[in-house]
């Protein structure tokens, strides 16, 4: 029986059209984004009064509270500088492109091919072997075939030019979800990003306040040193005019160099911490000393810190989304493993012209062609496969943990940040009134002193007592302002504000890599 050729295109045609009506469909878990458990609100926020935090929507430009320019300043430069910024910018870019190599696989593969030969084949010792010429040899008047037989088994050339073209339909979605997996690890090398972002911002601000918090320090104690200096030409004078005895300057003398003494370990903050304020910016340590060495009050801390509620922290953290992220990819991956279970169905095609004259290769007579389809099937791999599937299944319950715990950090940070913030404000405000009694105290014994009307040891105990109640209050007022930045980075806000971040400039990575061609 004859088959058509019209009637086997047809049935081409109709498988064709059924292998792209299969292709929509794809195995494996379809991803849902997780549901975390949040609580209504922060527990901190129900015995918090003191630092007045608020249930409200979070600032994205958080620093900006400080109310200060050089600050603002800083953090900008840190974002378009930071090195470390730049290589999580740079995995943004690879992973894009593993998203376009992904893509590329929905497609047909498309290859040219040319080639110009010259073949001797040797078919005159064939036809010798076979006796052939020895048969011409006993026949007379046939001259005419050995000279053909001879123009045949001479070299000659073989021109051609083809395509070929091959396309694997992707029946069960494997190439669908390896588009998704390769989706969802750009949104993570995004979060990623962004969790750098955060980072970068917490730490110049952090950093920043260390440095104003040493200089606040060391005038503290500036001013106390002036003070001791005062006592010691009060004492040495009392002794000089046997009020007091060699002793009680010894004793001041003490407490004034103790108090020297302590300021070469704030000048050390002071050095480091801009220091590193220049390198998270992209420059050498040095840099920005000019700028920042004279001494400048510390920010102001806001009246009102805006926390927002726990549902939206899952939304806001950049490791939150990374690790869900994470658990899109592992989903998807499923996907890509039960899909390898069934057999691949792949669409081929060649067509070309060939010829031994290279100027009759624009003759349509000189054509060739094929196409057709083929199937693979896997039969035995020693449960490979079905290890992949268990495995893929595995990683993802591994990464729907994992994606549980960062939201349980992610409360964690913030519940101790509010709590450590609130007990901050509470110590300040304590030492605060501490210094003003300590004050009062001094003036009373250093002026009784003075006067004749008490001992040394009670003026030299008042001073000593306010000098440290004051380097307490201003180390307490410091620390609460490095733990309202340690707030506003568990609370994961900062990233929004700069989702366009330039790349670097590829030319510094060196001529791009030569295997792709132009069109590529």
């Amino acid at each position: 029986m004859n088959v058509s050729p019209l009637f086997t295109r047809s049935r081409l045609g109709v498988l064709l059209v059924a292998a792209i009506t299969l292709s929509a469909c794809s195995v494996g878990p379809d991803y849902r984004a997780p549901k975390p458990s949040t609580p209504a609100a922060f527990n901190s926020l129900a015995s918090d009064r003191a630092s007045r935090p608020q249930a409200t929507v979070t600032n994205p430009g958080w620093w900006k509270s400080f109310n200060d320019p050089q600050l603002n300043s800083l953090i900008d430069r840190a974002i378009v500088g930071n090195l470390s910024l730049q290589q999580a910018v740079l995995r943004i870019a690879g992973s894009r492109q593993q998203l376009n190599q992904a893509r590329g696989a929905w497609f047909p593969s498309i290859n040219g091919a040319a080639s110009a030969q010259r073949q001797q084949l040797g078919l005159k010792g064939e036809l010798e072997s076979k006796g052939v010429y020895s048969q011409l040899d006993e026949v007379s008047g046939d001259t005419d075939v050995r000279s053909a037989l001879n123009g045949l088994t001479k070299p000659v050339g073989l021109y051609q030019g083809s395509f070929d073209a091959s396309w694997e339909v992707d029946l069960w979605g494997k190439v669908r979800r390896q588009v998704e997996a390769a989706g969802a690890q750009q949104q993570e090398s995004l979060e990623s990003r962004n969790d750098a972002l955060v980072s970068l911002e917490a730490e110049v601000a952090r950093t920043y306040l260390q440095l104003r918090g040493a200089q606040l320090i060391s005038q503290t104690l500036q001013t106390q040193i002036e003070v001791a200096q005062q006592t010691l030409e009060l004492t040495q004078s009392q002794q000089r005019n046997g009020l007091a005895p060699q002793m009680d300057v010894e004793n001041a003398r003490a407490q004034l160099h103790s108090l020297r003494a302590q300021l070469p370990q704030y000048e050390s903050q002071m050095h480091q911490a801009m220091n590193g304020l220049a390198v998270l910016i992209g420059k050498p340590p040095g840099a920005l000393d000019a700028e920042l060495a004279a001494p400048k009050a510390m920010p102001a801390l806001p009246k009102a810190v805006s926390v927002g509620l726990p549902s939206t922290l899952a939304r806001r953290r950049p490791d939150v989304r990374q690790a869900e992220a994470r658990l899109h990819e592992a989903t998807a991956s499923i996907g890509v493993s039960v899909a390898q279970l069934f057999p691949d169905f792949s669409l081929t095609g060649q067509f070309g012209m060939r010829n031994t004259d290279a100027s009759y290769l624009d003759n349509w007579s000189s054509h060739f062609y094929s196409y057709g389809a083929s199937v693979s099937l896997p039969i035995f791999q020693g449960g490979r496969l079905v290890s992949g599937v268990k495995l893929a299944r595995a990683e993802q319950a591994s990464a729907a943990l994992g994606y549980r715990q960062t939201v349980l950090t992610a409360l964690q940070d913030v519940e101790n940040a509010l709590v450590s913030y609130r007990t901050d404000q509470q110590q300040v405000e304590g030492l605060d009134q501490t210094v003003d009694a300590l004050q009062n105290a001094f003036d009373l014994a250093n002026d009784s002193y003075g006067k004749g009307l008490s001992s040394f040891i009670d003026a030299l105990t008042a001073q000593r007592q306010l000098a440290q109640a004051k380097q307490q209050a201003a180390s307490a007022r410091v620390q609460s302002s490095l733990d309202l930045v340690a707030l506003y980075k568990a609370l994961g806000g900062g990233w929004e504000l700069y989702q366009n971040v330039q790349l670097p400039d590829y030319s510094v990575f060196g001529p791009a890599e030569s295997g792709d061609t132009p069109a590529g």
